[in-house]
């Protein structure tokens, strides 16, 4: 299975900097009847409105012989039915898809706000992450919440949204040694991503708060509170409003 990142530099847009004059994807082939169409090498919020004018094209192109389409933040993994398609036809209808391929002006996303404490009980590396920028766990938490951070995919557990890109003075790799438990609504940041794990789970991010907001519900169409697409707020919020919000205080512990 393809990771919902794939190994490429992380670089925000600059003002400035030229939009491909045409957009011809990289062909890779990952099963029978499963492509990936790689349409840049680097993560930018600016690949966003191209990725979604293809899925959409891609969309008609295939009709009912799509399978499924996964975006990622520079790829698109393409499902088609062999039973209707073979490579070849699959091919062809790719190049129709990207025939004149401009970016969609209007992502048609959402702007979300999710209210997260952040606090050193439930965020172990908040206070790790202060000292590093030389921020401070206040100034860690004012710079997280003022930015309005792009949804770029869906992928490791239901619900799991990354989004980007995070102020580069915040910028974290991942924990050398993931963790065996992560509380569900823990807020992370590895490298300039950053997401809330919507289930208890495994994890290696670096944890800085915890959200009372439930991201995957079945309820929800798609399952998925986030979309490719939407924008995201986080509003800091107190412990009183976290736990009358529905949320979890129990403070982090360690798993041997």
């Amino acid at each position: 299975m393809q990771r919902p990142f794939p190994v490429a530099e992380l670089a925000a847009h600059r003002p400035g900097d030229a939009e491909p004059a045409a957009m011809t994807p990289r062909i890779e082939v990952v099963g029978i009847d499963c492509l990936i169409l790689r349409l840049f090498e680097r993560i930018e919020e600016s690949n966003m409105p191209w990725l979604l004018a293809a899925g959409e094209r891609l969309r008609a192109a295939f009709g009912p012989a799509l399978v499924d389409l996964v975006p990622s933040y520079t790829t698109l993994l393409l499902h088609y039915d062999l039973q209707q398609l073979d490579d070849r036809q699959a091919r062809a209808r790719i190049a129709q898809a990207f025939e004149n391929l401009s970016p969609q002006a209007d992502t048609n996303g959402r702007e979300l706000q999710i209210p997260v404490w952040y606090h050193p009980s439930v965020g172990p590396e908040l206070a790790l992450l202060g000292q590093r920028s030389g921020l401070g766990i206040g100034g860690v938490i004012e710079r997280h919440s003022a930015h309005s951070y792009q949804v770029f995919a869906l992928g490791f557990a239901p619900g799991f949204a990354f989004m980007g890109l995070v102020d580069e003075c915040l910028a974290s790799p991942r924990l050398s040694t993931p963790r065996q438990r992560v509380a569900a609504g823990s807020l992370g940041i590895a490298d300039r991503q950053t997401a809330i794990y919507p289930q208890v789970s495994p994890g290696g991010w670096n944890l800085i708060g915890r959200s009372p907001s439930q991201l995957f519900d079945r309820r929800l169409d798609g399952y998925s509170l986030l979309r490719p697409g939407d924008r995201v707020r986080f509003v800091a919020i107190e412990r009183d409003e976290f736990v009358r919000l529905g949320g979890d205080d129990s403070p982090f512990e360690e798993t041997p």
